[in-house]
């Protein structure tokens, strides 16, 4: 794995976690009118049993091929065969009421159906390792695979069993812990906690995100990367951003390796980096916002921001999240964009 990750150029490109899924494999308009799903959504597939199954593996090849295409370094499966980021695994440990699900309070602030938490929260069985075995045998450069980190998931769900949302972030983190360390077994190069809801819920992140973070990593050999953002550019319909992050600099001192920020559409202030001196840093250098296509040059000025407050040894290009929102066209225009952006830095920094 070391090896991979060390062959990588400077200035690797990544994908942030989703890619558009085809038409044919989902109902691409029902998913874009509602907000991403935290229960299952199985009625938005357009297809059933081992047909779908099939299909989900020839849609994630089209993706993994895109990527290569594109010039895109460390691979990840697209999130082809899930509903959203985050449902999936949520919904299957034990300890949730499939049949009964609770509401929570999503970051737009709407209502939204959730997993019930109403036992133990236990993983009885691997959830993507048979992803990872598939990915990993499909293709020889680096690749990671994305999960819901501990923080969030205990967020999107309605609690009916723990004394309280710290002990319940701290038994998701020990199911995620049985994952990644599998994940990475099966060959995976990087695992990635996605923690939107640090950035939504800065005071409750404060209080016990870090440790439940560190628990899901405990003890784990691989790359590990943490992505926090302001939410969808598609769900919070081209609304004003911060320009920077509520929680951010505590993740300085997390066992996560690499960090990975939205930047573009907010148009962060990159100065915060400096606030980061031990992470790697994946920087959304794509805006999700705008259907139209950024040049190469644009990509590379945002490269070139970043580079003003930290060395490029650490930097990875990406965009920022929710790419699964455009059409396959532009996700694949964008993404070459941003490759043929990092490489035009990658050149300045030789001279």
């Amino acid at each position: 794995m070391a090896s991979r990750f060390s062959s990588l150029p400077q200035i690797p490109t990544a994908i942030v976690g989703s890619y558009p899924q085809p038409d044919w494999l989902i109902d691409r308009q029902r998913l874009g009118e509602r907000l991403p799903p935290r229960t299952r959504a199985d009625e938005l597939w357009r297809l059933e049993g081992e047909d779908l199954a099939e299909a989900q593996d020839a849609a994630t090849m089209l993706a993994i091929g895109d990527q290569k295409a594109a010039g895109i370094d460390i691979l990840g499966d697209g999130e082809i065969r899930r509903e959203s980021y985050s449902n999936r695994l949520a919904n299957a440990l034990d300890g949730i009421d499939i049949d009964n699900p609770g509401t929570a309070i999503d970051r737009t602030g709407a209502e939204n159906p959730v997993p019930r938490v109403t036992g133990a929260i236990r993983r009885a069985r691997s959830i993507e390792v048979d992803e990872a075995r598939e990915l990993r045998a499909r293709t020889d450069e680096v690749i990671k695979i994305t999960l819901p980190g501990p923080f969030t998931l205990t967020q999107q769900a309605q609690n009916d069993h723990y004394p309280d949302e710290a002990s319940l972030a701290m038994a998701y983190a020990e199911a995620l812990n049985e994952e990644i360390r599998e994940l990475f077994a099966a060959g995976i190069d990087i695992v990635q906690l996605d923690e939107p809801y640090l950035q939504a819920r800065p005071d409750a992140a404060r209080e016990y995100a870090i440790p439940a973070i560190d628990r899901a990593l405990e003890g784990t050999d691989g790359l590990s990367a943490l992505h926090i953002c302001f939410g969808y550019a598609h769900v919070h319909r081209g609304a004003a951003k911060p320009g920077g992050y509520a929680f951010l600099p505590e993740l300085n001192v997390s066992r996560v390796d690499i960090i990975s920020i939205e930047a573009a559409q907010p148009d962060l202030d990159p100065s915060i980096l400096r606030k980061l001196p031990d992470k790697r840093i994946m920087y959304g250098v794509l805006d999700l916002n705008d259907p139209e296509v950024e040049t190469a040059e644009q990509v590379a000025a945002r490269l070139r921001e970043a580079l003003d407050h930290m060395d490029a040894e650490r930097l990875i290009a990406a965009p920022d999240c929710g790419m699964k929102y455009h059409s396959r066209e532009n996700a694949f225009a964008m993404l070459a964009a941003m490759a043929e952006g990092a490489a035009l830095v990658r050149e300045e920094l030789k001279q």
